[in-house]
């Protein structure tokens, strides 16, 4: 049935009114894409009147639904024990040696059953739909054997089969050296390179491939390895790089056609020309610097001054990042990045469409897009990177399908 949309303000993220207000708005939907956004049209409105559902949507703000184009919802077990040891003083290096750190989180997830990963995701990605997100990107990672890397994008794209929300996945096996390959990560780069990748797109499991490119994770000759056998296979790459140091890791993603480079804490200027040159996205993960208390932030004034998209995520993992909140996020990247709230709508919205390789389906409110769309109880969009905890969200729409948040039924 098509279903039109009145009475609502639209911000519609795309080129032609962007972060604009249009008020006395209306969308119709049609088979779940958008077939009219914009002002108020008596004429489109009589012409559809007779097979359509009107929703009143009561002055309710409309923007494009949220993306996280960065997570790593799937896996087992928790760090919190960690994170108090930390406080009390335990370094990390005496936690690793004790079996703690990501290799604890390996640990568990590869003791755990699909059912088991797949439930626990769902509980944290609630955390993500209260705050508006109808995409989301998970990544592997936490398996680092051909087995458990595939069953983790197994559980991702399970997650991506239910109605009121959709997964890319993204194939991140480079993400640490696994213990059984000490001192040997050349050999574990040939493991990513010739089994898990061609497995993982063989059984069509990942969208894209991603890479720890840094001194504790692997270097750019190792990255540019597993870049290329990504590529062999038809699949999108991505980068983690500059979190920790500036290894060049960056322009090489970029000059391999990478959708984006995500944390870039540590991008110099020629890594952000490189961006520029290839429009490679930016992708900023306020929640890792927050937590760990991080003072290098990324280069923001530059990536503005180049042009650069700039996306937002949250990284949500055990060890870095627990947050399962965008909007929280966005505040963050205003405080700590000092991004406007109009950039940080638009990197949750159409450049983390972009990050994802979605720019023409997702992240704008414009003819022919999937109508996924976020309704919110407040009255400008700054209010989306200013206020935090208030429940603001309305409903979420994915294809056309309205899913309200249970205070709103």
């Amino acid at each position: 049935m098509e279903r039109i949309l009145t009475n609502l303000k639209l911000v519609t993220m795309a080129p032609e009114h962007g972060y604009q207000v249009i008020d006395n708005a209306m969308v119709i939907i049609r088979q779940g894409k958008i077939s009219y956004a914009g002002s108020y049209q008596a004429d489109q409105l009589n012409y559809a009147e007779r097979q359509a559902e009107i929703i009143d949507c009561r002055q309710a703000l409309v923007t494009p639904g949220f993306i996280d184009c960065h997570t790593h919802l799937v896996f087992a077990g928790n760090r919190a024990n960690e994170f108090e040891q930390r406080l009390n003083g335990v370094p990390y290096e005496d936690i690793a040696k004790a079996g703690g750190g990501i290799l604890s989180t390996v640990r568990a997830t590869r003791e755990a059953t699909e059912d088991e990963l797949f439930d626990s995701a769902m509980e944290r990605l609630a955390g993500l739909k209260r705050d508006g997100v109808t995409t989301v990107e998970i990544k592997s990672g936490y398996g680092l054997t051909s087995e458990d890397e595939l069953k983790m994008l197994r559980v991702a794209r399970r997650i991506g089969e239910q109605a009121d929300i959709k997964v890319s996945t993204t194939l991140l096996a480079a993400h640490a050296l696994p213990p059984e390959f000490a001192g040997r990560s050349d050999a574990y780069i040939d493991l990513v390179c010739d089994e898990i990748i061609p497995a993982a797109a063989q059984e069509n499991l990942a969208d894209a491939v991603d890479v720890f490119c840094e001194g504790i994770g692997f270097s750019p000759a190792q990255c540019e390895r597993v870049f290329n056998a990504a590529i062999k296979h038809g699949l999108m790459i991505k980068g983690h790089t500059e979190q920790l140091s500036n290894l060049g890791g960056s322009a090489l993603a970029a000059e391999m056609g990478a959708k984006s480079v995500d944390h870039i804490e540590y991008l110099d200027e020629a890594g952000v020309e490189a961006l520029a040159k290839h429009n490679t996205v930016a992708t900023l993960l306020p929640g890792a610097f927050y937590f760990l208390r991080e003072t290098q932030q990324p280069p923001v004034a530059l990536l503005r001054e180049k042009g650069v998209p700039m996306a937002i995520s949250t990284d949500f993992n055990p060890g870095t990042s627990p947050i399962a909140s965008l909007k929280t996020m966005m505040n963050m990247a205003c405080t700590f990045f000092r991004l406007t709230p109009e950039e940080c709508l638009r990197g949750v919205t159409a450049n983390a469409a972009q990050a994802l390789g979605r720019s023409e389906t997702c992240g704008q409110i414009r003819e022919g897009m999937a109508a996924d769309l976020a309704l919110w109880r407040v009255g400008s969009p700054a209010e989306l990177s200013y206020r935090m905890g208030v429940p603001d969200l309305i409903a979420r729409v994915v294809d056309g399908e309205f899913f309200y948040q249970p205070e709103n039924q």
